[in-house]
Order: C-alpha cells, then structure tokens, then sequence
C-alpha cells in the first residue's frame, strides 16, 4: 500500500469552508492573548505600583469630590451617601475615557509586531479593549463595593441595569477609540486635542448632579451627551426612586455604532498607509 505526497502540481485536498474559518479564529485568538500578556508586562508589570494606581487614581477622585462636595451641601443628589452618588457618575466617563485613549493607541503601541503576517490592526484593537475593559470593570467593582461596605450602605440593587450602563461606557468608548485610532495615527496633534475636550466631561456627563437638577437650558443642551444618558442608567440601577425618564438607548447606540463603523472602515482601508508612516 503506498501513499501519495502533495506535489506542486497536486497540492493535496483543499480544506473545507469551516476549517479555514477555525484556523483563522485560533490564530487571531493567539495574536490577541500574545498581544494582551504584552501589554500586561510592559504597561502594569513595569509600573511602580502596577495594577495599584489603576484603583488609586479614580478613587482619589472619587474621595476628593465626595469630601468636598459634603462641606457644600447639606445631601446629595441622591441617597445618602456623597461619595456612592461621585462614584456612580465618575466610574462610567473613567471606562469611556480610559477605553477611548488605549483603544485609540493601540495601533501605535503594537506596530512593530503589526508587520509580522499573522498579527493584524484588530487584533490590537481587541487586545486593548478586552485587557483596560477587564481593569476598568475591575476597578469599579471595587470602588463601589469598597464604598457600600464601608458606609454601610443597604440598597437594592439592579444589576441589569448596573451592567448595562458599564457595557454602554465600555461600548461607546471602544467605538470612539476606533475612530480614534485612525484620526491619532493620520493627525498626531489630535491626541492632544482628544485630552482637552475630554476634560469637560468631568462638568456635563452627570458626575457633579443629575439632569433633573440642572437648568431647563442646560437639559435642552446637555442632553446631546450621550455619557448623561449612560450616567442616568447606571444611577438608575443604584437608587431604587430614580427614573431618569430622559434615558435613549436608541441615542446612546448611534454614538456607539457610528464612530465605530466609520473608524473601522478607515482602518480597514488605511492600516498599511498608517503603519508605513
């Protein structure tokens, strides 16, 4: 009995359909798990602190605000609890603002393992959406646990909800960071531009107050912030009397899907003009 050796006449049986597709899957799976094991070692690993200042730095200004804002006023926006109602508010524009800026520099912080043939511009996209979004999630885990437990805080609480929010900020912020992406590698001065309009945020995304406390101007203006609609969701799964009626979800997905689809096609179309800059 003898067997035949693929020639390069008779390049042996072509594989179906399904298996170039599991072949394909595993190798991307490989690139993002190499790509998130670097990313661990060289931005938290070599870090004085690491992990630690991920958790320090939001809850520093978490208790910042919540000690201040308890000499102003007599009682929070809502419930009881100065630094659950900041945390409620800042933990949502953090996971936006963190998964937008890494999102939007991944590209640059892998390209020079973006030229080997089997690791590709999502797969670095993906790889830092999936290891800050872990942190991130993380982070505000405990930061709102830690306060809950601390204060003694007795609530129910409405995970649904809860989780909602945080998946439409990490959404939202991986679909900026798409686009991102893109406008950091073909216009580097709107890194910078992307911190400074970032800033305000902190103002108008309901960290400081509810939409239902701000005036009826600032409402018909502020409502366009799709972070306000998020920040109302997330409240909304903490305090059990609020119902922030104001909350579109249709809204909040075209600023996710639009940014999104748009960065990924220029992505798609460019990545190679952008590598050999």
């Amino acid at each position: 009995m003898t067997t035949s050796t693929p020639t390069p006449e008779d390049p042996g049986p072509a594989l179906l359909p399904q298996d170039v597709m599991r072949r394909r899957s595993f190798a991307a799976l490989r690139s993002i798990t190499a790509l998130v094991l670097r990313e661990m070692s060289t931005r938290y690993g070599r870090t004085p602190g690491g992990y630690l200042w991920a958790l320090l730095e939001p809850l520093g200004m978490i208790i910042v605000l919540g000690f201040a804002f308890s000499l102003l006023a007599r009682a929070p926006g809502l419930g009881t609890s100065f630094f659950l109602f900041k945390a409620t508010g800042f933990m949502i524009l953090q996971i936006f603002t963190v998964l937008g800026g890494n999102v939007g520099r991944a590209m640059n912080f892998s390209k020079p393992l973006l030229f080997y043939p089997r690791v590709v511009w999502i797969d670095a996209l993906l790889a830092r959406f999936i290891l800050n979004g872990l942190v991130t999630m993380l982070v505000t885990l405990v930061i709102l646990s830690g306060i809950m437990i601390f204060e003694e805080i007795r609530t129910v609480l409405d995970w649904g909800k809860i989780l909602l929010a945080c998946g439409l900020a990490a959404a939202l912020g991986f679909g900026m960071g798409c686009l991102n992406c893109y406008l950091f590698q073909r216009a580097p001065v709107w890194d910078q531009v992307w911190g400074i309009i970032t800033r305000p945020l902190f103002l108008i995304s309901g960290v400081l107050m509810t939409y239902e406390t701000l005036p009826p101007v600032a409402q018909n203006v502020l409502w366009y912030n799709p972070l306000l609609h998020i920040t109302g969701i997330m409240r909304d799964g903490f305090y059990p009397i609020y119902r922030p009626d104001y909350v579109s979800l249709t809204y909040v997905w075209a600023w996710i899907l639009v940014p999104m689809v748009l960065g990924l096609l220029l992505l798609r179309r460019y990545n190679r003009e952008l590598l050999n800059r």
